[in-house]
């Protein structure tokens, strides 16, 4: 792959696991459950992405559409933590996340804040500007040839479940969305952090009225996010081991499209819409092998969908504007 072609796509059909001797019914179960994780895996990792997107939107009612190349300067951070300084896997990749969510903060800071006040239709031209930064930044900085991603060992492992091979990424992926999930929900629900969250994206003026430091607030939000997109980013390098400054901007639309399906503003709703299109990604390519190349297409079609018919998504409200 070079630079400027979408990134890795996820395998159209999954290794069976079974040999000559048996039977068809046997082989459509192992399948099915070989899809079934490689589904989770996918749709962990949209829904990663995808709550970053809905805490920044439903603090600042903005799209950040730069939130998927931090997704890509998580991975490269990774990369080099790696490459440069030895790290365990694990150890990068928590020290990844830290940078990460100071690259975020820094975002907020340079780019979002001085047009806080600004009609909203500036700050979306701002998080595209800073979408093109950070990619044609990394082009120039890092190159555009992919690099080859250095996955661990517990990633390439494959396993044994229900009698189908199951390799190792798509097992420990979805686990470790799932603790980085709990964790979200124990800052955002039990920590101090987290009810100024939540106060500031009830009602702003309300919150800084009560003394609360609200730019404080907007930055640590970013931070969480783009820590969490990090982490997405690893993981789906993890997935599909190569990486380079464009690998962010398919997995970015498909994340938006997982949040505003879920229903943006809604941490649950991201996490249900994240999982809901990496299901129906990996299924269509099991039902419809010889329209994978439709996928994204569907995966589009559903963003239309719910836009005409429930703009709100699954489990979003309706949002009042202040008057």
């Amino acid at each position: 792959m070079v630079a400027g072609e979408e990134p890795p796509r996820p395998p159209a059909t999954l290794q069976a696991g079974t040999n000559g001797a048996e039977g068809g019914s046997e082989m459509s179960f192992q399948t099915f459950v070989q899809q079934f994780f490689n589904g989770v895996s996918l749709g962990s990792l949209y829904a990663l992405i995808a709550i970053g997107y809905t805490m920044v939107y439903g603090i600042l009612r903005l799209i950040n559409f730069a939130h998927g190349d931090v997704f890509m300067v998580g991975a490269y951070l990774f990369f080099y933590l790696v490459a440069l300084f030895h790290l365990p896997w694990y150890l990068a990749l928590a020290g990844a996340m830290l940078l990460a969510a100071g690259v975020g903060m820094l975002i907020d800071r340079a780019a979002y804040r001085p047009v806080r006040e600004a009609p909203r239709i500036s700050a979306l031209i701002t998080a595209v500007g800073v979408a093109f930064l950070l990619e044609n930044g990394a082009i120039v900085a890092l190159g555009a040839r992919p690099k080859a991603f250095p996955r661990p060992a517990v990633m390439t492992q494959v396993y044994q479940i229900s009698g189908a091979n199951v390799l190792g990424v798509s097992f420990w992926v979805p686990v470790l969305a799932l603790v980085l999930l709990a964790l979200l929900l124990l800052l955002v629900y039990r920590t101090k952090v987290g009810m100024a969250m939540r106060a500031v994206a009830t009602d702003m003026e309300a919150t800084r009225l009560m003394g609360v430091d609200v730019d404080r607030v907007i930055s640590y939000t970013f931070a969480v996010g783009s820590a969490l997109a990090a982490a997405g980013g690893i993981m789906w390098a993890f997935k599909y081991p190569q990486i380079q400054p464009l690998m962010g901007v398919y997995p970015g639309w498909k994340a938006f499209t997982a949040a505003v399906v879920g229903g943006i503003g809604s941490i649950a709703g991201a996490t249900l819409g994240g999982f809901l299109i990496g299901m129906v990604e990996i299924l269509f390519v099991a039902f419809f092998p010889m329209h994978s190349g439709y996928r994204d297409a569907v995966i589009f079609a559903l963003l239309i969908l719910f836009l005409l018919v429930r703009p709100t998504g699954i489990l979003g409200a309706p949002l009042k504007e202040k008057v």
